[in-house]
């Protein structure tokens, strides 16, 4: 598995963890304003942990966090801090290279489809890739609901020259979980996602924010697709830990309660089930945090972090 690439983890609950406060509406973005080196400290920690992505705590600088006034005024300035802190840590690593992923959000609200607004989501998307562009790497549009939210993201990183990755979240209902046809949370199928993604000019598509179990038949949809269409793309995972159904309330409505049995060495089994069925990209969403990486790690590339 010398192709794996090891993500971080879930941003909100680790930086609960150092004693920041996360309150709504700002969540995880109030960070970036209280306490800026405690996110660069959770960057520290996933990378001490093993991961060689770190992603931007740029998730909740959109206006149904901040605001539309905030976000035009003090966004700019907040989505580059974002970016600075996660550089620094990622620069500070010797002898290994770490990459900074630039957090492209779902502007409307997360699971949240049927808010979506073609005719006004360049006016945030292109502030974000504006503003992230100097300290990222990669620009990583992430827990996606619906393929035209992929190609916003696409059509926002097209003209900035570096590599892009699209993740969408999963339907992970009760009947999804027992085996249904992996969709999208819009009721797209994944088939048709990744039939979208073979021909966007990704370098991968991810699957994220979504209960583990479902993940799999997701990347077996997808590494069939792409065998079909001769396309060279990667398959990413990163799973929530979130408890109970989601689809009845939008991701980030306030802090979830968690899995208890989704401890690091479970997470690490799902995480050896992707690989299997083709994922090379892997790390973990809300309520994963860094002990899950640095097991996740020691699990699938067999070595000590």
């Amino acid at each position: 598995m010398s192709r794996l690439c090891i993500l971080d983890g879930g941003m909100s609950r680790e930086l609960l963890r150092f004693g920041a406060e996360l309150k709504q509406p700002e969540w995880s973005a109030l960070a970036l304003v209280n306490s800026p080196d405690i996110v660069r400290k959770v960057h520290e920690e996933f990378i001490a942990a093993g991961s060689d992505v770190v992603t931007t705590n740029s998730y909740a600088l959109v206006p149904f966090h901040i605001g539309e006034e905030r976000f035009h005024k003090e966004g700019p300035a907040l989505i580059a801090l974002s970016g600075l802190l996660a550089r620094k840590a990622a620069n500070a690593v010797k002898g290994r290279k770490v990459r900074v992923a630039g957090s492209l959000p779902p502007i409307f609200g997360s699971y949240e489809p049927q808010n979506f607004d073609p005719l006004r989501v360049q006016d945030y998307l292109t502030v974000l890739v504006e503003h992230l562009s100097p300290f990222v790497d990669v620009w990583l549009g992430e827990t996606l609901s619906l393929i035209a939210e992929g190609e916003a993201v696409r059509t926002a990183v097209a003209a900035n020259g570096k590599p892009f990755w699209i993740s969408f979240t999963l339907a992970d209902d009760e009947a999804q979980v027992r085996g249904g046809e992996p969709k999208l949370r819009s009721g797209e199928r994944v088939e048709d996602a990744a039939n979208w993604a073979a021909s966007s000019g990704a370098q991968a598509l991810m699957f994220n924010c979504s209960k583990p179990e479902v993940m799999r038949a997701a990347v077996e949809t997808a590494s069939r697709a792409f065998k079909s269409t001769g396309s060279t793309l990667e398959i990413g995972v990163y799973a929530n830990a979130f408890e109970g159904e989601q689809d009845d309330h939008a991701a980030n409505e306030g802090l979830h309660t968690t899995r208890n049995d989704l401890n690091d060495d479970s997470y690490s089994r799902f995480a050896c089930s992707w690989a299997e069925a083709g994922a090379t990209i892997i790390g973990g969403c809300c309520g994963i945090g860094a002990r899950h990486i640095h097991r996740l790690k020691q699990t699938l590339r067999g070595e000590a972090v």
